[in-house]
């Protein structure tokens, strides 16, 4: 019997001769080589998942090809589950020379890490408390803290950004042994947001390990608090998480979970569905995309006439319609996709660079899968400068796969004057 990969050339041709394609006219509509196309199809070279999401979509397969090339090995969701220990913490270490790094510690490190903390107190001259029953007005200071922090997470590198994360995340439970009767709910709903954006800076960092840990925590966090939505909100980051891992299934069953409790507000439902419609982009399933989509739409749609609190990016215009954009691409619609991506990616602000530039290189990727060189070359110009400052691991995993599908057409004059831009962004660090 042949393993879903060796059966993947043999069904492409099959279906490809029911169509009445020559091989010569399914390459053009592809925008792949001819010689690509038979290499596959013949098994001399493997199908990568975009290429067979594309012949999926090209041929209406509805999924069929893409559940042959599997992002990645279907156990794979024990991996993305953290390990995490309840009560140890993620620590700053700075060296003489200025330079930093991150590590866990266990509860015993920890312990002794926050006695020695408030023995020394912030100045170093004494004990520092929080004056009991002041935690409204401090409470106060830290949400502008958070999202102070969040807008310098749109221009500023996740490296510079997550220590202050950390050092908010770590003040927040100092306050909170002070915190009386609903003070003690609203500190514990800001710890999970702030060990929520810790998780997301430290997944921009590219460590997926700490950034489970901090999810994990904020899950914990906000489950003890009583609160359901950050909790189900936390489900929304992990679901991202296996996204970007290629982790198709996990991706699905995080969303699903974020959306299990009926208690939960409209936008994190909203959110949940925009990232399980992603999943099934994944699986090159166009039906279930579409219909999780539609639900993201209306969900959000309520959250914005009831005036619920923003949670995740409000960076971003219409957030279902690039995420619409981003699916398309992964259905293997780059043509749609760009249609979608160009008219959205000039609706975000300047000013938020992280989420345009997140964007716009799906929106280069795009342009690049039609062919479309010229303006491809054109943006990715623009996008490698944009993500200079940015230091994004999710970004550069994206300029990776650019770079990879710009190399199809090596010879071309715009492509080979980007190749330097691209390998100082990609292998010298960005």
């Amino acid at each position: 019997m042949l393993s879903t990969s060796d059966a993947f050339g043999p069904r492409l041709r099959a279906l490809r001769a029911a169509k009445g394609l020559s091989l010569s006219a399914f390459a053009r509509q592809l925008f792949y080589s001819k010689g690509h196309v038979s290499r596959v199809e013949t098994g001399v070279q493997p199908a990568s998942p975009e290429f067979a999401r594309r012949c999926d979509a090209a041929l209406d397969a509805g999924g069929e090809l893409a559940a042959l090339v599997p992002a990645v090995q279907p156990d794979s969701l024990a991996a993305v589950e953290s390990d995490h220990d309840d009560d140890g913490a993620w620590m700053m270490l700075m060296a003489p020379d200025g330079s930093s790094s991150f590590g866990r510690m266990g509860r015993r490190d920890v312990l002794l890490g926050s006695a020695a903390m408030l023995a020394m107190g912030a100045t170093g001259r004494g004990p520092t408390r929080v004056p009991a029953g002041d935690g409204g007005g401090n409470l106060l200071l830290y949400r502008r803290m958070l999202e102070a922090t969040r807008d310098l997470g749109q221009v500023a590198p996740p490296e510079r950004v997550l220590p202050i994360v950390i050092g908010q995340a770590h003040a927040l439970r100092t306050l909170a042994r002070d915190a009386r009767g609903r003070e003690v709910a609203d500190v514990a709903a800001l710890s999970a947001r702030t060990a929520e954006y810790a998780g997301w800076m430290a997944q921009e960092a590219g460590d997926d390990e700490a950034a489970a840990w901090w999810t994990e925590r904020a899950m914990l966090v906000a489950t003890e608090a009583g609160d359901p939505h950050t909790a189900a909100y936390a489900y929304v980051r992990r679901a991202l998480i296996s996204l970007y891992q290629g982790d198709v299934r996990a991706t699905i069953d995080f969303a699903a979970r974020a959306q299990a409790d009926s208690r939960i507000t409209p936008r994190i439902l909203g959110l949940a569905a925009q990232r399980e419609a992603q999943g099934h982009a994944l699986a090159g399933d166009h039906a279930r995309c579409m219909r999780a989509l539609e639900r993201a739409a209306r969900q959000l749609g309520v959250a914005e006439q009831t005036g619920e609190l923003v949670i995740s990016t409000s960076h971003v215009p219409d957030p279902v319609a690039v995420v619409t954009g981003w699916c398309l691409y992964d259905l293997g619609r780059p043509k749609e996709a760009a249609a979608v991506l160009d008219r959205e990616v000039a609706r975000i602000p300047a000013d938020a660079v992280r989420a345009r530039t997140r964007f716009g290189v799906r929106q280069t990727l795009a342009h690049a899968a039609t062919g479309d060189l010229e303006r491809a070359c054109a943006l990715a110009e623009s996008m490698i400068k944009q993500a200079a400052g940015l230091g994004s691991a999710t970004i550069r995993a994206d300029l990776r796969r650019l770079a990879t599908s710009l190399r199809r057409w090596s010879s071309h004059p715009s492509v080979r004057a980007l190749e330097p831009a691209f390998s100082a962004a990609l292998y010298r660090g960005i």
